[in-house]
């Protein structure tokens, strides 16, 4: 599939990537009552999904403590939907218990065994393990799985270059585990979790997987940690790609990437405003969006590297 999309999604993950990001060092230090206003802000920019929270070990990320209580206090706009994210059952029985959400029914592997184990203290083995198992919870709850993610999916500070032939691999796991439960895998994010990816391997990674799995539909989740963000996300439109994570202002980051003062998600406005300029659709309000941007740098009481601004 080559050429432009006429419309892409854009999904919104800065409330959860970010803020779980820059609390890193202080887990206090971004209130409740200011994650909840960028929330409900963003929730009338036109967004058809924002990803809100997760739902992990707060003593592992205290920053998202507060889960349960954000899900309890938001107040959206209408339409919108609200998703959070879980690496385990448990943080799967905690979405479920938190009102608001939409649960997705999908599996979350990495591409690099030294990035899982720090990030879900797991390794290849114990990951599969733990997937099967969540297959296994969501076929209890009548959940047919047809999503999957993968982190990781481009290189590593750890391990460096990712084999494009290992994702390929798991994305081969993730269908059979999905398969397994009585689900289909229809959709894939591959998350350059580490800002690894250049616009050359964004290419072909997506024509490879096309080639490999025509029936589903490819995602990306990309970062900015070494400048190439935007151009990859350019990358990924001439190749038909039509479905993006960002994140506000360029928000956020990896608490366990083993990165520092480095830039973090592709920023929202950028990705619209390219959209905008090459003629795809996005549904979103630009200048909306940008005055959330600058609400984002308040809250967390520095500049963002989001470059669009009026």
């Amino acid at each position: 599939m080559t050429g432009f999309p006429q419309r892409v999604k854009i999904v919104e993950v800065g409330p959860r990537e970010g803020f779980q990001f820059e609390g890193s060092g202080d887990p206090l230090r971004i209130k409740l009552d200011r994650k909840i206003e960028l929330i409900e802000r963003l929730s009338h920019c036109g967004f058809q999904q924002l990803q809100i929270v997760s739902f992990v070990n707060p003593r592992a990320v205290p920053q998202m403590a507060d889960a349960e209580e954000i899900c309890h206090s938001i107040r959206p706009a209408a339409g919108v939907m609200l998703t959070g994210i879980y690496l385990n059952d448990t943080g799967l029985r905690r979405a479920l218990a938190a009102p608001g959400l939409t649960l997705i029914p999908e599996l979350v592997l990495s591409a690099s065994e030294s990035f899982a184990l720090r990030n879900q203290k797991r390794s290849f083995a114990q990951d599969e393990a733990m997937q099967r198992q969540m297959a296994a919870l969501y076929q209890s709850l009548g959940m047919k799985i047809d999503t999957g993610n993968i982190m990781a999916a481009f290189g590593c500070n750890y391990e460096g270059e990712i084999p494009l032939t290992r994702v390929i691999e798991k994305v081969e796991l993730m269908a059979e585990i999905a398969a397994s439960a009585g689900g289909k895998l229809r959709h894939v994010l591959l998350a350059d979790t580490m800002g690894w990816a250049n616009p050359e391997q964004i290419k072909n990674t997506v024509a490879v997987f096309n080639e490999r799995f025509p029936e589903i539909e490819l995602g990306l989740h990309l970062h900015d940690t070494r400048g190439l963000g935007i151009a990859n996300v350019y990358a990924a439109l001439s190749s038909g790609v039509a479905r993006f994570d960002a994140a506000v202002g360029g928000l956020g980051g990896c608490p366990f990437a083993g990165i520092t003062g480095a830039a973090g998600n592709v920023a929202t406005e950028e990705v619209v405003f390219l959209c905008h300029q090459l003629g795809i659709e996005t549904g979103i309000d630009l200048a909306a969006l940008i005055e959330c941007a600058k609400l984002a740098e308040d809250i967390v009481g520095h500049s963002l590297p989001g470059k669009i601004r009026t």
